[in-house]
């Protein structure tokens, strides 16, 4: 019999319960009761108006018969020590259930903490690339998210930093998806501007990148080209009028599916890069790492993916839809700088106070992830480091 093109074949894989919409807040302690009655309350520092939604949370769950703990000691870009703070609170309280309350940095350190708590060593230890891995003894995880950008919520990774290396890295493992994961677009209306920039992005690089993918399947291609939709029309909004809860929903909703984007398919050559960059800068946002680089990426990539570009930019671009594939990919790359621009995301390392002598050190740790390997173009260490020497002024 000829075979036929037909579609690709793929799997896909989705453990985490979603509770979408305005006002699933409340929903908090009859959620977290389900998987246990001693809850380690993970986030940053409870001041300002963060104290006030973190005493929300801990009255749903004590009004659900919950005891808690709060660690409120998560820092940007967790650290391993963070973690190890978190795991000896939860080992001494006993610690039924881990629950996440803030953006992704909250999100992964509890999760870390979950394997740290009910595993020898440190959750370093468990990192994608180690030979042993999280076991099905890793506590239960709900995740309640207050921003739009990491995907955290519906993710089996969990990025940690080891200060000591100065290299950023990952545990990677089903073990880590959050059993629930709740997603009120109320608790977003707070994120500063920048804030909501970063994050945003980081919504539209998972959607793009996995869109890219080398594994990206015909379900992750669904789901990523209408996050790319939501962002375009929502973030911009989002970042003008923090309480537009219009826009709000809208790239919580992208956020949400370019996290199972990456769940399924995964990321591609900046997110490396970004990881890397990270590592040895921790003062750099995760959005601003991949912002910083987008532009040259955009341009060393488009003619290996000139349909896919295309497809990009004409949703960008409604103009587009009349030219050829090759003149919409190499447009997109204009688009795309034009989206940063428009929500103040036009930077350069220089600018984020890296320096010159971080961009070798930077470009060799960008191939230590394996997502260099899925772009539709894969880079050598020369032209990485030429990516970062090209974004170093803007």
């Amino acid at each position: 019999m000829k075979r036929t093109k037909g579609i690709k074949p793929f799997a896909y894989f989705q453990p985490t319960e979603i509770r979408f919409g305005r006002g699933r807040l409340k929903e908090s302690g009859e959620v977290v009761a389900r998987y246990g009655k001693r809850c380690l309350l993970v986030t940053g520092p409870a001041d300002g108006a963060r104290a006030a939604l973190f005493d929300r949370v801990k009255r749903y769950l004590v009004d659900a018969g919950v005891t808690v703990e709060h660690f409120s000691g998560v820092v940007p870009n967790p650290t391993t020590d963070c973690i190890s703070a978190g795991a000896g609170m939860a080992k001494a309280f006993g610690a039924e259930v881990v629950v996440a309350v803030g953006g992704g940095s909250s999100m992964d350190t509890a999760k870390a903490i979950a394997v740290e708590a009910t595993h020898p060593g440190t959750a370093w230890d468990y990192r994608w690339c180690s030979e042993t891995q999280p076991t099905d003894n890793t506590l239960p995880i709900v995740a309640i998210t207050t921003t739009s950008g990491t995907g955290s919520h519906v993710t089996q990774v969990a990025v940690l930093t080891n200060p000591a290396l100065k290299d950023k890295s990952a545990i990677y493992n089903s073990h880590v998806y959050a059993r629930v994961g709740i997603v009120d677009p109320e608790l977003m209306v707070s994120m500063p501007p920048h804030v909501t920039a970063s994050t945003g992005f980081d919504v539209f690089c998972h959607a793009f990148e996995s869109f890219l993918h080398i594994n990206a399947s015909p379900y992750t291609d669904l789901l990523a080209l209408e996050a790319i939709r939501l962002v375009a029309r929502y973030l911009p909004r989002a970042v003008d009028d923090g309480t537009d809860v219009d826009a709000r929903e809208g790239m919580a909703w992208a956020d949400s599916l370019a996290g199972l984007c990456i769940a399924n398919a995964g990321v591609t050559l900046p997110h490396g890069m970004g990881m890397a960059i990270g590592g040895c800068c921790p003062h750099v946002m995760h959005g601003e790492a991949l912002a910083v680089i987008y532009p040259e990426f955009t341009r060393y990539t488009y003619r290996y993916a000139i349909e896919r570009f295309a497809t990009v930019g004409r949703i960008l671009n409604a103009e587009l839809k009349g030219v050829p594939d090759a003149v919409a990919a190499e447009r997109a790359c204009d688009e795309i700088d034009g989206l940063l621009k428009r929500i103040g995301m036009w930077l350069s390392l220089e600018g984020l106070r890296v320096t010159g002598d971080d961009l070798v050190a930077i470009a060799d740790r960008s191939q230590v992830l394996p997502d260099y390997r899925n772009n539709p173009r894969v880079a050598t260490h020369n032209e990485i480091l030429e990516m970062l020497e090209h974004s170093y002024r803007r």
